[in-house]
């Protein structure tokens, strides 16, 4: 798990199940669709009584969803969504907002018409779809996308792909990255080509933010990972207890910058 976002949220599920008295099984998919089907149908085969899931593949889940809705297993799914089966609820941020939030302030920061590249997240994610979706509703009408391509939410594939990206477009002015990481690793290959350009991440994690302190990341569009997971376990305990759930639990947003907006 080599992810901070993930690791928040692994503390936040296992804090609030400590709380509700649950025990909780962690295994890591590490960004493998396969593997993750694999291990959700291992958990099954232990005979666990819920199961939160933050899908590598939005499609490729459904199967694994599906396995448990037969046995009458609950599924709460966090930060990403599943195409198809039963969800008992999703825990996330409003992806697409973020999305909007981190093309706004490229819009206030550059003006209108300013050339700016997109590192995408995992393909089929529904995360990355619906972040692109968000920038896009602003870009497409106010901003010159003049690159974009998947880094995997990975720091070293937004290293590399941003390298790649400024001696195709020397002329770039910012990039929205759609999760820190890549964002962290977009940032090391603008500073080393001596260039200045606007770095935005998703998700608020502890390098972004001392990154924002230090004024080298210009903003991130914040999550709160802890707390889906500790929202998440909540949900599950009273799906358990046959309470009532709403089908999306939403988790605020907020944009963090160099300056305080």
């Amino acid at each position: 798990m080599n992810n901070p976002f993930f690791v928040s949220m692994k503390n936040g599920v296992e804090d609030e199940a400590k709380k509700q008295g649950m025990e909780v099984v962690v295994v890591d998919a590490q960004n493998d669709a396969a593997k993750q089907i694999n291990d959700v149908e291992d958990l099954i085969q232990q005979g666990v009584n819920v199961l939160l899931i933050n899908p590598t593949d939005s499609a490729a889940i459904s199967t694994a969803v599906q396995s448990a809705n037969s046995l009458g297993i609950p599924v709460v799914t966090l930060d990403r969504s599943a195409e198809k089966g039963d969800v008992a609820t999703l825990v996330s941020s409003d992806n697409e907002k973020g999305g909007e939030m981190a093309g706004e302030y490229l819009v206030k920061q550059l003006g209108e018409g300013a050339k700016v590249a997109e590192l995408e997240g995992v393909p089929g994610a529904s995360a990355t779809r619906e972040r692109r979706a968000g920038f896009h509703n602003i870009a497409d009408e106010k901003l010159d996308v003049v690159a974009k391509q998947t880094a995997n939410f990975d720091r070293t594939e937004g290293l590399n792909t941003m390298e790649n990206m400024i001696q195709g477009n020397p002329d770039i002015k910012a990039v929205f990255a759609h999760n820190d990481e890549m964002a962290l690793g977009a940032l090391q290959a603008i500073q080393s080509s001596g260039r200045d350009v606007l770095v935005v991440g998703f998700d608020g994690n502890e390098d972004a933010m001392t990154s924002i302190r230090n004024g080298n990341l210009s903003a991130t569009v914040a999550q709160q990972p802890e707390k889906i997971g500790s929202l998440a376990v909540q949900a599950g305990a009273d799906v358990l207890a046959g309470k009532k759930v709403y089908k999306k639990i939403p988790v605020p947003l907020k944009l963090v910058t160099v300056k305080k907006e």
